[in-house]
Order: C-alpha cells, then sequence, then structure tokens
C-alpha cells in the first residue's frame, strides 16, 4: 500500500510544481530525437550515393521513408496509445528507434537503409504523439502552455536545422552510417527517465478501436506521397505508375474520412476542421515543414556539390538557422499575446517567403553573407509561424480531444516533411534533367544517368574526361542551379499562400471559457491513479498544474447547459469508498 501511495505521490506531482518541467524536459528530448533524424541523414546524401549507388527512386526513399512511414502511423499509434496506454507504446517506440538505428548503421545496400528508415519511422511513430496531448494535459493555464509550446518548437527546430550540423561533423570525420548511431547513448538515456517520470495514462476507451480506419489512413497518405514521388520522377502525370498511386491515395483518404463521420467511436473527431481557426492552423503546419524541410534538403546539396563545401561546413553554414529559430521560440510567448496568431503566422509566413526569393540570388559562386543573412530571416520566419499555429491548434481543441488534436499536428508536421521533400526534390529533377540532354560529346545514356543526380553527373563528367566531361560538369552545375531557382520560386509562392491563409486565424486571443475548447473544466475529472481531491469550503478548487482556478469575473461559469457543479463533499466520500 505505501508504494502504491508514493507511486500516486510522485505521478500526482508531475501535473503540478517544477516537476511538469521536468516531463517538458524529456518530451523535448523525444521530439528533438525525432526531428534530428528527419534531417540528420541530409549531408551524409553524396556518401551514401557514392557508397550504396541508389537509383533516383531509391535515393527519394531513403531520404524520405522515415518521415513518410512516420506520418502514415501516427493516428494508428496514437489511438493505440489510448487503448494500451501512452507510456506503453512511448517506451517501445524508443526501443524499436534504437533497433532500427544500428540496423540503418550497418545497413550495406540500399533496400536495407530504406527498411532501416522505415522501422526508424515506425518507432517515430510511437513516440510523437504523446508529446503534444501530455503537454496539453500538463500545461492548462493558456500563457504557460504558450511558454511550453515555444519550447517545443524551438527544440524541434533545433533538432531539424541542428540534424546537419552533427550529421557533418560525424561524416567528415567517421563514415555516414555513424549519423544513427547517436541514436543509441541517447535511446539508453532517454528510456529508463520516460519509464520513471512519465505517468502511464489511457484515453477514455470508448468503443471499440477501429482498426480498419486506422489503416485506411495510413494507406492513403502513403499511396497520396508515392504518387507525388513519382510524378517527378516519371515526368508526367499521365503515366499509370505514377496517377494510379496518387488516385488510390486520394480514394482512400476520402473513405477514411467518410467513415470517420459515420462512427459513433471515430478515431478522429473530423468535426474540429470545422472549425476555422483548427483547420487553418493545420494547413499551416503542412505549409511551414514543407518549405524547411524540402528546401533545406536541397541547400544541403548545393553547398556540398555546387560549392564543393565539406559536410561540417555545409552543418555550419545552417547553423544560423537553428539560431534565429531559438530566438523565435523563445521570443514567441510574448509576440503572440502582443499581436495575436492572425499577424503572428502571417508574418512568419511572408518573412520566410522573402528568405526563400532572397536566396535565388545564389549562383556557382559562394556568396556566405546572402546565404546566412537568408538562412536567419528563414528560421526566424519559419519558427514564427510554426509556434503560432500549434498554439492556435491546441487551444482550440477540446482538452478532452487533446490526444486526437497532437495527432493531427504531429501527423501534419510530419507529413509537411515528406511532401516537402517528395514535391519539392520533384520539382528540382523536372527543371534539372532537361539541361542535360543535349550535351555536346555525351550519348543519350550518359546523360539519361546524369540526370538521376548531381554527385552521379560528376562521376560520369570524370569517367569520359577530355572536353565531353569538362561540358558534362559544367552543363550538370548551370541545371542544377537552375533547378534550385525554379524549386525556390515555386515555394516562395505556396509560403505567400500561406501568408494568405494565415488571414483566417483570429485577430487576437480570445477568452477561454471556463470548460471551453482551451482550458479544462472548473474541477477536471482527476486521473484514475490519483484519489479525489476534497473541496475546501467554497473556494473553487485549484486546476491541473498546480495553478489555482480563474478569480470571480475573469472567466464566469456557465448559467445553464454547461459543466455539471462539483460534487458535494459525501458524493465525493462515497466515491472514494468505493475506490480500490
Amino acid at each position: 500500500m505505501s508504494e502504491t501511495n508514493t507511486l500516486r505521490q510522485r505521478l500526482g506531482a508531475l501535473t503540478g510544481g517544477a516537476n511538469r518541467w521536468a516531463v517538458l524536459a524529456v518530451l523535448c528530448v523525444s521530439l528533438l530525437l525525432v526531428a534530428l533524424d528527419s534531417t540528420i541523414l541530409h549531408v551524409a546524401v553524396p556518401s551514401v550515393t557514392e557508397d550504396l549507388r541508389p537509383g533516383a527512386i531509391e535515393l527519394l526513399w531513403i531520404v524520405d521513408a522515415y518521415p513518410l512511414v512516420c506520418a502514415a502511423l501516427l493516428i494508428l499509434f496514437g489511438t493505440l496509445g489510448d487503448r494500451v496506454g501512452r507510456r506503453r507504446v512511448l517506451l517501445f517506440g524508443y526501443a524499436l528507434f534504437g533497433v532500427a538505428s544500428a540496423i540503418a548503421a550497418l545497413a550495406g545496400n540500399a533496400q536495407l537503409l530504406i527498411t532501416a528508415r522505415a522501422l526508424l519511422g515506425i518507432g517515430g511513430a510511437m513516440i510523437m504523439p504523446a508529446t503534444l496531448s501530455i503537454l496539453r494535459a500538463v500545461f492548462p493555464d493558456r500563457r504557460e502552455r504558450a511558454l511550453a509550446i515555444g519550447i517545443w518548437t524551438a527544440v524541434a527546430a533545433v533538432g531539424a536545422a541542428g540534424g546537419p550540423v552533427i550529421g557533418g561533423f560525424l561524416v567528415q570525420h567517421f563514415w555516414w552510417g555513424s549519423v544513427f548511431l547517436i541514436n543509441i547513448p541517447l535511446m539508453a538515456l532517454i528510456l529508463p527517465l520516460g519509464r520513471w517520470l512519465l505517468p502511464e495514462s489511457k484515453g477514455a476507451n470508448d468503443g471499440p478501436w477501429d482498426v480498419l480506419g486506422a489503416l485506411m489512413a495510413a494507406g492513403g497518405v502513403l499511396a497520396a506521397v508515392l504518387g507525388v514521388k513519382r510524378v517527378g520522377a516519371d515526368r508526367s502525370v499521365m503515366e499509370a505508375g505514377a496517377v494510379l498511386p496518387l488516385l488510390a491515395g486520394i480514394v482512400l483518404l476520402v473513405l477514411f474520412v467518410r467513415r470517420q463521420k459515420r462512427r459513433r467511436y471515430p478515431l478522429i473527431d473530423i468535426g474540429m476542421f470545422s472549425r476555422s481557426a483548427f483547420s487553418t492552423s493545420v494547413a499551416c503546419i503542412v505549409l511551414a515543414m514543407l518549405a524547411l524541410v524540402g528546401l533545406e534538403l536541397i541547400a544541403v546539396q548545393y553547398l556540398q556539390l555546387v560549392l564543393h563545401l565539406t559536410p561540417l561546413e555545409t552543418g555550419l553554414r545552417l547553423l544560423p538557422l537553428t539560431f534565429a529559430a531559438m530566438a523565435a521560440g523563445a521570443t514567441g510567448s510574448y509576440t503572440l499575446q502582443r499581436v495575436g496568431p492572425r499577424t503572428m503566422v502571417s508574418l512568419g509566413f511572408t518573412l520566410t517567403a522573402c528568405a526563400v526569393l532572397l536566396l535565388t540570388l545564389m549562383g556557382l559562386d559562394d556568396r556566405p553573407w546572402l546565404l546566412t543573412s537568408g538562412f536567419v530571416v528563414l528560421g526566424f520566419g519559419l519558427q514564427t509561424t510554426l509556434f503560432a499555429a500549434y498554439e492556435s491548434m491546441l487551444s482550440e481543441a477540446p482538452a478532452s480531444k487533446a490526444g486526437g488534436a497532437a495527432a493531427i499536428g504531429e501527423t501534419s508536421y510530419q507529413l509537411g516533411a515528406g511532401m516537402g521533400i517528395a514535391l519539392l526534390g520533384s520539382v528540382m529533377n523536372a527543371a534539372y534533367i532537361p539541361g542535360l540532354r543535349e550535351v555536346p560529346g555525351v550519348s543519350a545514356a550518359d546523360a539519361g544517368r546524369a540526370g538521376n543526380s548531381l554527385g552521379e553527373a560528376y562521376q560520369i563528367a570524370r569517367g569520359l574526361g577530355g572536353p565531353a566531361g569538362e561540358a558534362l560538369y559544367s552543363a550538370a552545375r548551370h541545371a542544377f542551379v537552375h533547378g534550385l531557382h525554379v524549386t525556390l520560386g515555386v515555394s516562395a509562392g505556396l509560403l505567400f499562400l500561406g501568408a494568405v491563409l494565415g488571414l483566417r486565424l483570429p485577430r487576437g486571443l480570445e477568452p477561454e471559457p471556463v470548460g471551453g475548447p482551451g482550458l479544462p473544466c472548473a474541477e477536471p475529472a482527476a486521473p484514475p491513479w490519483l484519489p479525489p481531491q476534497p473541496t475546501p469550503g467554497t473556494r473553487p478548487a485549484p486546476a491541473a498544474g498546480g495553478h489555482p482556478a480563474p478569480a470571480a469575473g475573469s472567466h464566469p461559469l456557465p448559467t445553464g447547459g454547461g459543466h455539471p457543479a462539483p460534487a458535494s463533499a459525501p458524493t465525493r466520500a462515497r466515491d472514494r469508498s468505493r475506490q480500490p
């Protein structure tokens, strides 16, 4: 009995006082690992290409198998955690992440590396849904939650933008497989910490788990993105290999939405998308991640293959983006309360679009100050957008549906990253390949193989030698820079679209009524592992997180049709007596 009481006290303390910040630290480390693996391989792509010799499609799958598989399975594992326990799924995700990292590091061919990256995606899908839902639960106060989200999004940016720096250092001093080995010591640290600090919790378990619906969502996301990838690779939207997966994905997603609308206990409450602020926030997250990850992959190839920087130098060139993102996250809570989500999201998108247009001035020669300025504005703008979008999404969703909202937000995050690589990579290929079709002295077969990637074009040019090799080398560099400019233009257009889309968000921080979308009820239901709290006199009970309930007059309680009044003391005594 004493052990049970000690456990209850330890777990109960996590929702209040300083311990909720320890929970946030564990969640941020978890997110750091997931975000790090989205980009850490980017600087190793040339080394992987030279060692494993993957084809164009295989190379794309090596890079984006992880984010796409992760995005496809977030709903599945997010809802599974509600049934069997979120901490249990999270710890299994940690273990799988470590094992898959070891397999990826030792992969001897492209197929095994793709498989390992897919396993990493499965592990990431187990890890990610818990972060936002737990954050929403342990930070019910909107101002504190805004600060926590600022830290959370800053860590995501550090992971995504810091991946190339760490990866560049490891590739330069070891080999490309070392970028995966660093996950193992981090897993060894976070696994026991998560087991000790994070409380086990489950959802309401209302109704059966819709396994078919989860598989439909996973298959729809994968098929749709595969279609986008093949459109770029096959260079024709009319080819069956490209259009059929795309159509199949769209059909599956439409059927999934219809199924969720009909079910009494859906996996995802589709009704949340009827709220303008929620759906707009989700769309903004997709667009922001699409720009960040897709552009970063292309920028890394430009720095290494066009400017011939080392992997470490490449990572250091991207470091200003990380610092700018951290600054935006640290000041996000203050900015949000001053200007509101509408201005913050639109301004962030506009800054990012201007940074992308500035980067179109890049050419065959190195211009460090131009790159640094562009990356600083890009990092600050994107982080500003992500912060305000996540805060609006979580605050708009009811507290009782925080898990579903978190799954949607994380799916949007990973889907945007995967779609960014697929879409912008396809645009890049479509603009790059025509520049190699008529190179003097180069056969059509060699030109076709050179169109797979700039790194392969360099290898063929070295093999040809003489005037033909020099012509192919020069043509490939010019074609790549031209493709980069076209891709940046497309990205800027999408970002300006995001700025217009952000105008649908609320102008300011609207007060959240007690029990409404943003804050829990006057007396939130106690977790099953905590004893009921007595009501001291007539004063309202403290809210979860250790904060006192709103003062009288700040958020008046609904007088009718709202939440039920707190139970009387005798009723609570009877309820307490029924507990084991």
